[in-house]
C-alpha cells in the first residue's frame, strides 16, 4: 500500500492525456529527475522509497523515442533537447567502442557486465528516431555500427541469444524467464534491421528481420499463456504485445494479418481474465497501441479500446511531488498500486493514448510515427 503525501493515484481519465496530460507526461520524464543530467535514464522511480533505480541503456533509448514523439506532437522544444541528451549518453557513454556493443548497464552487477538481444534492438530504434528529427550523421552511423555488429554477435544458429556476457561476447545460460529465453517477442527489436534498411538504403540489413517474422510467425501462438501462474501470464503478455508490434508494419500482408488478429484476440481474453489479480499499465497501453497502429486492416474493437484506455489513463499519476506526477505507475496487483512510476509504461502510454484521441476523433490513417 503507498502511504504519504502526494502519492496519488487515480490518473487523469478519459481523453486529457491529448492535451494537458500529454504534457505532463513529458514534463516528467524531463523534469522528474528520471532522466539524470548525463542524459541517461532510469529504469524506474520508486515512490517506497524516494529513489531512482539505476540507469538503463534500454530505458534510455525507449526515452529518446518518447521524447521525440513528444516533440514532433507537443511542439515542445524541449522534448527534443531530452531525446538529444538521450542520445548524446548513448553516443558517448554507454557505446562501448572497443567491443561494438552496448551493455545493459555502464557499471556491472552482481553478475557481471551483460548486453540483451532485446535492449540493443531498442537502442538502435531509438538513435534513428533522434535522427530522423535531427539528421545527425553521427547517430545513423552508429545505430548502423551497432545493428550489423547486433547481427553478428547475438546469432544463434536459427534463433538470437537472449543475454551476452562482456567482454567475451558469448552467451549466458538460458532460463524460463521470457527475458532469457529467445521467442518471437525478439521481432520488435529485430524491427531496428529493418528501419535501418530505410535509412540507409541497404536493404540486406533488414535480412534478419524478415527471417524472424516468418519464424514467429509459425510459432507465436505457442507463446500464451506460457505459465500457469497468473502474474507470469501477464509478463508474457507484455512480451508478446512486443511480436504484436514488431509485425505492425507488415499487416497488410494477408497472412499477418491473420495471425496478428489472432494474437489481438487471444491478448484481450488473457488480459481481462487476469485484470482483477494484476494489472499492468504497459500491457493496456501496448494492447490498446496494437489495436490502433492496424485500423485501417483489422476493425477495431471499440468497447475493448474503451475499457483499455480507460484503465491505462488510470495509472497516470497526480501529485504535489514532480518526481511522481504525469509518470505512469507500473501497475496493480490486488487493486493496490505497485509503488514504481517508470518511464516504459509513459513512454507506452503516451502514443497509445494519443493514437485513441485521434481514432476518437475519426482518423484511421496509418500512424506517421514508429511504433515506441
Amino acid at each position: 500500500m503507498l502511504a504519504g503525501p502526494g502519492l496519488a493515484g487515480p490518473g487523469l481519465a478519459g481523453p486529457g492525456l491529448a492535451g494537458a496530460g500529454l504534457v505532463a507526461a513529458g514534463h516528467w520524464l524531463l523534469h522528474s529527475g528520471i532522466q539524470e543530467t548525463t542524459g541517461g535514464v532510469a529504469r524506474f522511480y520508486r515512490a517506497d522509497v524516494g529513489l531512482n533505480q539505476a540507469v538503463s541503456t534500454e530505458i534510455t533509448g525507449y526515452t529518446a523515442s518518447a521524447l521525440t514523439f513528444l516533440a514532433d506532437v507537443t511542439n515542445d522544444p524541449g522534448c527534443l533537447r531530452g531525446a538529444r541528451q538521450a542520445a548524446g549518453f548513448l553516443q558517448h557513454k554507454a557505446w562501448n567502442a572497443s567491443l561494438g556493443i552496448f551493455p545493459f548497464e555502464c557499471e556491472p552487477g552482481p553478475d557481471g557486465q551483460l548486453s540483451y538481444f532485446f535492449d540493443s534492438g531498442i537502442i538502435i530504434r531509438g538513435l534513428l528516431a533522434v535522427w530522423r528529427r535531427t539528421q545527425e550523421t553521427e547517430l545513423l552511423a552508429l545505430a548502423t555500427e551497432a545493428g550489423r555488429g547486433m547481427a553478428r554477435d547475438f546469432a544463434a544458429g536459427g534463433d538470437w541469444h537472449p543475454v551476452l556476457t562482456l567482454p567475451s561476447r558469448q552467451p549466458i545460460p538460458r532460463l524460463a524467464r521470457w527475458s532469457r529465453a529467445p521467442g518471437c517477442y525478439q521481432l520488435k527489436s529485430a524491427l531496428a534491421w529493418r528501419e535501418l534498411a530505410e535509412a540507409t538504403g541497404d536493404q540486406s540489413l533488414a535480412d534478419p528481420y524478415y527471417d524472424w517474422l516468418k519464424k514467429s510467425l509459425t510459432s507465436h501462438r505457442e507463446y500464451l499463456p506460457g505459465a500457469s501462474e497468473p502474474c507470469a501470464v501477464m509478463d508474457r503478455l507484455h512480451a508478446y504485445c512486443y511480436f504484436l508490434e514488431g509485425m505492425a508494419p507488415l499487416v497488410a500482408r494477408p497472412e499477418c494479418r491473420e495471425e496478428y488478429a489472432w494474437g489481438l484476440d487471444k491478448a484481450g481474453q488473457l488480459l481481462r481474465e487476469i485484470r482483477p489479480e494484476f494489472l499492468r499499465a504497459d500491457v493496456c497501453a501496448q494492447l490498446l497501441r496494437a489495436r490502433l497502429l492496424v485500423a485501417g486492416h483489422i476493425s477495431v474493437d471499440v468497447k475493448a479500446a474503451e475499457e483499455e484506455a480507460q484503465d491505462l489513463s488510470g495509472f497516470q499519476a497526480r501529485s504535489t511531488d514532480p518526481r511522481l506526477n504525469g509518470g505512469f505507475w507500473f501497475g496493480r496487483r490486488h487493486g493496490a498500486l505497485v509503488p514504481h512510476v517508470s518511464p516504459v509504461p509513459t513512454a507506452f502510454a503516451v502514443q497509445a493514448l494519443h493514437l485513441w484521441s485521434e481514432f476518437q476523433d475519426g482518423k484511421t490513417t496509418p500512424c506517421q510515427h514508429p511504433v515506441i
